[in-house]
């Protein structure tokens, strides 16, 4: 259930009204790493976290409501920096004021340049927010289809990235604004996007096991080889040298590939070097996984009469199945 509050949660201002900048807005309204993308996103991986994770649905939800709080203040801001286009349209007889204001042949063509990149503007929204992105492609949900993969562990990372991503464009906007009021609300958004970053970072670290992603166990033969496959002087770092960060094992640095792809026939022969994992334990360890996260989405959610809203008691629920068994 939503409720909607006429106070935005941060109060977007502007100095005055910027059309240019608006169309370059539109791209935390309707663009791949903006607010819709981000509320959708975490709205849908939410509903499979319900009952194994209510924690996470908990947390997955909020945010994903703060997420729709910011797409309504973005929404805002741009509305605002559109004062004057979208009223001036209006006045469809005459010439509308906004092209008085353009003074010369240059700067109307410049607007008419501005409304082929993102005709929302002027020809379609007449000075509102659309969903597209900067460019006017539209909003799709191809954004965020592959974000919600029915394992928290693996949609925990994904959001973690998104909140990256946005925390950049939103980085990158500040810098095309001189607008006071305007950098006020961005630096507010950008803030918002660090915050759930970590968010999401420390609810991945209440999940143990959490690495690798999903159930599934790397093979122990092929989990530590680092290929060098760069010409020139070889680059050592902690990436191919010393312990992989979440498993432990030591990096085992090829430094001929060719070679070594010839000497295994093809790695067919490769031993399983600088761990102490066997393919054996491996796969004990994918059966036991297995069957605790399958567990705990049974123990969750078993099969049966189910409602989504927790009963204000097991009583109640008994008498509200009984009563369906007598109807039925």
């Amino acid at each position: 259930m939503f409720y909607h509050v006429k106070d935005l949660q941060f109060n977007a201002r502007v100095s005055k009204p910027d059309p240019a900048f608006a169309t370059l807005l539109l791209e935390q309204f309707g663009g791949a790493n903006g607010e819709l993308a981000a509320a959708l996103r975490y709205f849908v991986q939410a509903f499979g976290a319900k009952n194994p994770y209510p924690d996470k649905y908990d947390l997955l939800m909020d945010i994903a409501t703060e997420e729709f709080s910011h797409l309504e203040i973005v929404g805002a801001t741009i509305q605002m920096l559109l004062t004057g286009v979208n009223g001036d349209l209006k006045k469809a007889a005459e010439n509308s004021e906004i092209m008085q204001l353009l003074d010369g042949k240059a700067a109307k063509e410049n607007m008419i340049h501005q409304a082929m990149v993102a005709p929302q503007f002027l020809v379609q929204s007449a000075g509102g927010p659309a969903y597209t992105n900067s460019q006017g492609v539209p909003w799709t949900a191809a954004y965020i289809n592959g974000d919600a993969q029915g394992d928290l562990t693996s949609d925990l990372r994904s959001d973690i990235a998104a909140e990256t991503r946005a925390k950049m464009v939103y980085e990158y906007l500040l810098q095309f604004t001189e607008d006071p009021f305007v950098k006020e609300t961005l630096r507010f958004l950008m803030t918002r996007e660090v915050a759930h970053y970590q968010m999401f970072e420390a609810a991945l670290e209440t999940i143990k096991p959490n690495f690798p992603m999903g159930t599934l166990q790397s093979d122990p033969r092929y989990g530590n080889l680092y290929f060098n496959l760069s010409s020139g002087n070889a680059i050592r770092g902690p990436w191919n040298q010393g312990q992989s960060t979440q498993l432990g094992e030591t990096w085992q640095y090829i430094e001929d590939p060719i070679k070594h792809v010839l000497e295994t026939n093809s790695l067919l022969d490769q031993k399983a070097t600088g761990t102490n994992k066997t393919v054996k334990e491996n796969d004990s360890a994918e059966v036991q996984l297995g069957k605790m996260r399958s567990e705990l989405v049974n123990m969750a959610a078993p099969i049966g009469p189910q409602q989504w809203n927790k009963p204000l008691s097991e009583d109640v629920l008994a008498v509200e199945m009984k009563n369906t068994n007598l109807n039925s």
